[in-house]
């Protein structure tokens, strides 16, 4: 049930990506841990549209693919090396929405400034460099890994992660409606920081929202 729970949900965000326009041509990949050693992805080469179940890729937490007719994305290392660090994640998304991605590309990182996205993201939502695909890519992304649930890459978009798809589909919409915010407000001097000690209640709800994370 776990599984067949997880290939729906990478079905449906898959085409939410699509319809979002938050991917383009072959952009963007979702992947679930079904079980301790057990991963499902979305396949490389395939328009987030046309992701169905029978598309979707399984491997073991290695990379080792198990069945599916096409191969993982490049980018799959990154997705296994969350679940190598984190013990409660159960699902990772990727995607290119436009204004996160345009903050990225250009150096700067998304400081939380709305207090839900405080509990939800915590503090700042961090920058990690761009790095070559591969171990390097891995490497620049390792220190994020605690303490954070989503990330932007330089000129790479968005890395989120949850519980499951749904949740980490949500974290990246959320870091786009920030970011989209932030976008709209800077012509006014951008959205003002929110204030030390309402920062320092929020976090502590974060915290017991979720211990392991904050």
């Amino acid at each position: 049930m776990i599984e067949a729970r997880a290939r729906e949900a990478l079905e449906r965000y898959s085409g939410l990506l699509a319809a979002r326009g938050w991917v383009a041509n072959h952009d963007g990949n979702l992947s679930a841990r079904v079980a301790s050693n057990r991963v499902v992805c979305t396949p490389t080469a395939t328009h987030k549209r046309d992701v169905t179940q029978g598309e979707l890729v399984v491997t073991d937490t290695g990379g080792k693919k198990l069945s599916g007719r096409k191969g993982t994305p490049g980018e799959y290392g990154l997705h296994l090396a969350v679940y190598r660090a984190r013990a409660d994640v159960g699902a990772v998304v990727h995607a290119h929405p436009p204004f996160a991605t345009a903050l990225g590309c250009s150096g700067r990182e998304l400081v939380s400034f709305l207090p839900e996205a405080v509990v939800s993201l915590g503090k700042r939502v961090p920058l990690v460099p761009l790095a070559a695909p591969g171990p390097a890519a891995v490497a620049a992304l390792g220190p994020f890994f605690s303490g954070f649930d989503a990330v932007l890459v330089q000129g790479n978009g968005v890395f989120a992660w949850g519980d499951d798809v749904e949740q980490a589909f949500l974290r990246l919409e959320l870091v786009e409606h920030l970011a989209t915010i932030a976008t709209h407000a800077a012509p006014w001097g951008g959205p003002p920081p929110l204030a030390s000690d309402l920062v320092d209640k929020l976090l502590e709800a974060r915290r017991k929202a979720f211990p392991d994370k904050a």
